[in-house]
């Protein structure tokens, strides 16, 4: 029988985690979260940072406990109950299922600026195709795709934060250093969380590589390791392309929100580098939407190998790739719906389901250790108690932060999950369908 082959490294998995945040996305969004600040974003993205540490250290502790693929929904399973498992599970699913589907009508909307002659649904369904074909191939052709395009967007934002500096220090009333990007006497609290709950959007990568545990070396070093890697770097490179960017262009008006770094690419660097720019944006879409798709199959396939899904369709590896082809051909007929859907429609309720998922690992922590393992020691309490505590509260301050249609959505998708459950269950009166996840030796 095909199963996952552990071929994936630390550097791999970091890099893998990277590219799934997409760490231009830090100019792609900068628009509209500094007018969701009123001209803070690296404060938002410094206070989404603390919130996602305390939840990435959970995601390790439940990574090293529980070294197998599906994430949120094996941990809560396993530390809490089935019941609830697949709750973790189908809040996921909004990232998972839907995160690809947003990313790729991002880079379509922006090649479509570009080369207004060619309809936009011709580049939603390149974007589709080519990426399903990489990933049903395997994780090693992905991953060196991934190096390549890592490298190009790298580039873009090393000249762009260059570029800034260069912008700053020909005007001598604007400092190059400065903690007005942070803090301010008119900044508002509630507007900061606000914009940290859209900012939480950018750090979605961390969490999304416990999905390759059964496919990544010595997983139960590699994962907590890489999760706690993924998270630093991706924050301090949101934190500090948005300070740089926010000095270069203090205001929070801009020509149009939803493109404000093309405005500011064009003050600093001109014509051509808005060019150059517009090939960094769409070449992070690309591998983010590789990274996003290849994870959400993953999830499938733990979901459908453990009978939660159908294990007929979704728990099934192709003999000849050892990948979930089902699960990865899936996820691009959902994507299919951006040809009908706009970016925000799309990106709505995605951190809802990422919120709720996050709370329950943290809460997972307390119950696998704390209170199951009973480690009552002084650095067990700080470890296993006092930081996930942390970790839940900011996330569902984060989640209540989110605007109200956003909470509607994911309030429904929640809503039809537990009708599925219900079923599933008979009335809540059995366990839903589980398995060992451990491989076989």
């Amino acid at each position: 029988m095909a199963r996952l082959q552990r071929t994936l490294s630390l550097g791999s998995v970091v890099l893998f985690g990277i590219a799934y945040m997409t760490p231009i996305i830090v100019l792609g969004t900068f628009g509209i979260l500094a007018q969701s600040t009123n001209g803070m974003v690296p404060a938002a993205y410094l206070a989404a940072l603390v919130a996602m540490f305390f939840t990435a250290m959970s995601y390790g502790r439940m990574a090293a406990a529980f070294p197998v693929a599906g994430s949120a929904y094996s941990y809560v399973r396993k530390a809490i109950s089935p019941k609830l498992g697949f709750i973790a599970g189908w809040a996921v699913l909004l990232d998972y299922l839907f995160l690809p589907m947003a990313i790729w009508l991002i880079g379509a909307a922006y090649l479509g600026s570009a080369f207004p002659s060619i309809p936009q649904p011709v580049w939603v369904l390149a974007f589709i195709v080519i990426t399903t074909l990489i990933n049903i191939v395997g994780l090693k052709l992905a991953n060196t795709v991934n190096s390549v395009l890592m490298l190009v967007q790298f580039l873009v934002l090393i000249a762009f934060v260059a570029l800034a500096i260069h912008y700053i220090g020909g005007d001598a009333s604007k400092p190059l250093w400065t903690l007005s990007p942070f803090f301010s006497g008119d900044m508002q609290m509630p507007l900061i969380m606000s914009g940290a709950a859209i900012a939480c959007y950018s750090f979605l990568g961390f969490d999304a590589v416990s999905t390759l545990t059964e496919e990544t070396k010595d997983p139960v070093r590699t994962i907590p390791r890489a999760i706690m890697l993924i998270t630093l770097i991706g924050g301090v490179i949101f934190v500090g392309v948005s300070y740089f960017v926010q000095l270069a262009h203090p205001s929070a008006v801009f020509e149009n929100a939803d493109s404000a770094a093309y405005e500011i690419a064009k003050n600093i660097g001109g014509d051509l580098f808005v060019s150059i720019f517009l090939i960094g944006l769409i070449v992070g879409q690309f591998a983010s939407g590789l990274a996003a798709q290849a994870s959400g199959s993953r999830l499938l396939y733990a979901m459908g190998r453990d009978g939660v899904l159908s294990n007929s369709f979704f728990g099934r590896l192709s003999e000849r790739f050892g990948t979930p082809v089902n699960s990865i051909l899936l996820c691009g007929v959902v994507a299919l719906l951006a040809l009908k859907l706009d970016v925000t429609t799309s990106t709505s309720f995605i951190n809802f389901g990422a919120f709720l998922a996050f709370s329950l690992v943290n809460l997972s922590v307390i119950f696998h250790y704390w209170i199951g393992g009973k480690q009552r020691g002084l650095r067990e309490v700080v470890l296993f108690l006092v930081f996930p505590l942390i970790g839940l509260v900011a996330d569902l301050w984060l989640m209540i932060s989110l605007d109200k249609l956003a909470i509607i959505l994911g309030v429904s998708w929640l809503a039809v999950g537990l009708v599925y459950l219900a079923w599933l269950t008979g009335g809540f009166r059995r366990q839903p369908p589980e398995m060992d996840f451990q491989e076989s030796a």
